[in-house]
């Protein structure tokens, strides 16, 4: 009988990467070996030999079937005293070589990543999605910023994983938007599924001259911070304050209408005027799909 247990990421014990969460403070927004679960359902198919994602939608229940075979990364189950199973993903010393053409473990790649903090906010419990649910009134539309990462669907959690082990810098929104000037420092940008963002960051994003822009929906909707209360709250777009607004900046390049794209069968980069734009959503393809890894640090 196949064994259903939840998808949980978790990154080898030694792996951390060091997010810069407040300037002040000088903390780190760090990921850990103690990663939160995921919300995707998932089942080890020993019969076909494949790791089976289901996960639910507004669209419905999903599945994402990867072959074990074509995994580039070690991807280990270790049991929970709570009886649910997690991921461990790790660097598979037989890819080496790949990871040298696509890592940055000798720095000599200037990209960066931004982690969609903002994001993870507004899709927390008490966020925004229990405005939109009419389950909370607008009190629900200003959130507390996050003070460590939670890795899942929302945030990207394959990718942020992946960029870490493969040694690339990884920003946060919260050092974007206090600091617009830093991406001026790198030559490529990629984002992840960073939907809500400041006007601050909008500006410094859409300026910078070679942005990967690897999920759809980023850039949908406008916040606003309080860094004195440590708070963040939507001011504009995805039906707020008026339900004929969909994208807050009025963006001419959003590219929703692919977010629900999880399989990526026919996946390509669209040329925008700052760079380029996938038109699915990456959920699990990075795991596996060499080509694509090459293609956005090319």
């Amino acid at each position: 009988m196949k064994e259903s247990i939840l998808f949980v990421i978790i990154v080898s014990i030694f792996l951390v990467f060091l997010l810069s969460y407040t300037e002040e403070k000088n903390s780190a927004f760090a990921i850990t070996s103690s990663i939160p679960k995921s919300e995707d359902v998932t089942k080890l198919n020993k019969i076909n030999k494949t790791i089976d994602f289901f996960h639910s939608s507004d669209r419905g229940e999903e599945n994402v079937s990867i072959p074990i075979s074509k995994l580039l990364f070690n991807i280990t189950t270790i049991r929970n005293t709570d009886g649910t199973n997690t991921f461990q993903i790790a660097l598979d010393p037989k890819f080496s070589k790949f990871y040298e053409e696509i890592g940055n473990f000798k720095m000599h790649k200037n990209i960066v990543v931004v982690y969609p903090a903002f994001t993870q906010a507004a899709y927390d419990k008490n966020g925004f999605y229990y405005y939109y649910a009419k389950s909370c009134d607008t009190k629900c539309l200003t959130v507390n910023i996050p003070k460590a990462p939670k890795l899942w669907y929302h945030t990207s959690q394959t990718a942020v994983i992946i960029f870490n082990l493969l040694n690339y810098s990884i920003i946060t929104d919260i050092t974007l938007d206090k600091n617009p000037s830093i991406l001026k420092k790198y030559d490529k940008v990629i984002l992840l599924h960073n939907e809500y963002v400041t006007k601050k960051e909008f500006a410094a994003i859409t300026k910078h001259p070679n942005v990967v822009y690897l999920y759809p929906n980023a850039l949908y909707a406008e916040v606003k911070t309080d860094y004195t209360k440590n708070t963040m709250a939507l001011v504009r777009g995805h039906g707020y304050p008026s339900a004929d607004i969909s994208n807050g900046f009025g963006w001419k390049f959003d590219n929703s209408k692919f977010e629900y794209d999880y399989k990526c069968k026919n996946w390509e980069f669209d040329k925008i005027i700052n760079g380029k734009m996938l038109n699915c959503y990456p959920r699990y393809q990075l795991l596996y799909d060499s080509a694509l890894l090459k293609e956005i640090v090319k």
